[in-house]
């Protein structure tokens, strides 16, 4: 959160009141008086819902580089000047359009749409509170910084800088010196009022390039692109017991998976194209047959295993899975509709036929998906299943394993690895099952460390969520203090800016302001 402010700047005095007696009505902790050469230079303040922490280090500094750079800095934010006004137009735009949501006149509703983006992609997590709790101090401390550096480029002293924590929200403040803000002018004022709003503006931009240019920052270090690798497995995942975290997947049913997004994507084509191919399916007493994907099973293979027939109440051992031959031809994909006229199945292991050629028409890795590319050899047999799972084969490696590493070395100095050592290193495994909900419970990222060093996996990760969520909390905060309301920044904005209205008298002018304020809170009020 963001120190709440109420009209720093009074560009107006009363009739007849003297300017010693001047009240100004402000929730900042504002001293008319500082003394920097006090020996305490700090202060510290508790309360059963609120503490802060001020300090005095950083005025002289950012007065001196304020001044030194007022050229540079005044043309800078007041680029922010045009930003904050033009945000406020919006802003009040958007209240109008809530206001008449409100009222049942138009349809949709932007504020709700907008936080519920910015909720759905939080949970509770300590890592995640973690993060929101980094990004608010990251999007306040710009924010005020923006307001002391216009205040300084101003030649106006701040008093000190205050952090500090608010039914557990924290947050960061100046205080100014409100006699040393009476002979700015409306655009000199404009522009210190504009400061934090255009900061945190330029703060999602820098955060938006940065998540661009990550994978090239991260060049040396990691590899982005290639495959995703698992940062974690919970203990609910169906796909726990079968990766673990610094596994590297690297396809689906043979597609090459490269990011998290192909990832999500293979999945969801690979259960559309399981429910358009369910009418293209038979069913034997409760079970279906994926006339989908099928793999070419040597005939001694099939000679070698268990038969079950199809009518028959007998089934597989639990190590093993039932397949049945599939017509070559559509043709005759009819006359095995009956139950009476299954082929028998045979009962094979699955981890052996994964390592087969495919065939069938559901593998998005081969362009000919024919039933009838196997040998004479060779039979197309394909799983049996129960209705509404999917078959689908995951390709996985294990790079960072301290076993696999010494593999990875001996095979390019050395002989051939056995193959039980190079299996602990990789392999396929099939999952039968609801394809979306297993892809969404792993957690993965789209880079791999070039080196295997415990941390540096969750590196990348830990920065793109601190970038997204800095992103998305600067620019709340940004679209909060734009916002014509008492306490906040668009309030001053709105006042000072009222103020070029030379035909305005004072007492016009703060009746105007009041009633724009007053307005808007009352809709804000409606709205909620």
């Amino acid at each position: 959160m963001e120190g709440r402010r109420v009209r720093r700047f009074n560009m107006g005095r009363a009739r007849g009141q003297h300017p010693q007696t001047q009240t100004h009505h402000s929730l900042l902790p504002i001293h008319s008086h500082s003394n920097p050469s006090s020996p305490s230079r700090l202060s510290t303040t508790i309360s059963c819902c609120y503490c802060d922490f001020k300090f005095w280090a950083f005025n002289q500094p950012l007065f001196h580089f304020g001044r030194s750079h007022s050229q540079i800095l005044r043309a800078w934010f007041s680029i922010g000047v045009g930003f904050g006004l033009t945000l406020l137009f919006s802003i009040s735009l958007i209240l109008i359009w809530e206001l008449g949501r409100a009222l049942n006149l138009f349809h949709g509703s932007f504020f709700i749409n907008l936080f519920s983006t910015f909720s759905s992609s939080f949970s509770t997590s300590v890592a995640d509170v973690a993060c929101i709790f980094v990004a608010t101090m990251v999007s306040v401390s710009v924010h005020e910084l923006g307001h002391a550096l216009a205040a300084a480029s101003e030649f106006v002293q701040m008093e000190y800088v205050a952090v500090f924590v608010a039914f557990l929200f924290p947050g960061a403040l100046v205080a100014f010196d409100s006699e040393s803000l009476q002979p700015l002018s409306c655009f000199g004022a404009l522009r210190i009022y504009c400061a934090g709003i255009w900061h945190n503006a330029v703060c999602c931009a820098v955060c938006g390039l940065a998540l661009l240019l990550l994978p090239f920052i991260l060049f040396p270090f990691y590899i982005h692109g290639e495959s995703p690798m698992v940062l974690g497995v919970p203990s609910t995942s169906p796909l726990s017991g079968y990766l673990s975290p610094g596994d590297v997947i690297v396809s689906v049913d043979g597609v090459p998976i490269h990011n998290v997004q192909e990832w999500m994507e293979m999945t969801a084509l690979i259960n559309e194209l399981a429910l358009r191919g369910r009418n293209h399916s038979l069913d034997v007493q409760g079970f279906g047959i994926n006339r989908i994907k099928g793999y070419c099973v040597p005939n001694s293979m099939m000679e070698e295993s268990k038969q079950i027939i199809g009518d028959n109440q007998s089934s597989c051992p639990d190590d093993l899975t039932a397949f049945t031959p599939l017509p070559c031809d559509h043709t005759s994909i009819l006359d095995h509709i009956h139950p009476s006229r299954i082929e028998k199945a045979h009962c094979l292991n699955a981890k052996n036929v994964v390592k087969l050629n495919k065939c069938g028409e559901g593998w998005a890795a081969i362009t000919n998906g024919s039933n009838c590319i196997c040998s004479q050899e060779e039979s197309c047999l394909s799983p049996v299943q129960i209705p509404g799972l999917i078959w689908v084969e995951i390709t996985y490696s294990r790079p960072y394993y301290l076993e696999c590493l010494r593999v990875r070395r001996k095979s390019f100095v050395g002989p051939r690895i056995s193959d039980s050592m190079e299996s602990n290193c990789g392999g396929t495994f099939v999952f039968v099952g609801d394809v979306i909900s297993m892809a969404r419970s792993v957690k993965l990222t789209a880079y791999q460390p070039r080196w295997a060093f415990p941390l540096g996996t969750y590196l990348p990760n830990v920065l793109e969520r601190i970038l997204i969520c800095t992103f998305q909390v600067s620019l709340t905060l940004a679209l909060l203090n734009s916002l014509p309301v008492y306490f906040l920044d668009g309030e001053s904005i709105l006042e000072a800016t009222l103020s070029h209205f030379a035909l305005l008298c004072p007492r016009k002018r703060r009746k105007v302001l009041q009633d724009h304020v007053i307005y808007f809170v009352s809709e804000s009020d409606l709205c909620s």
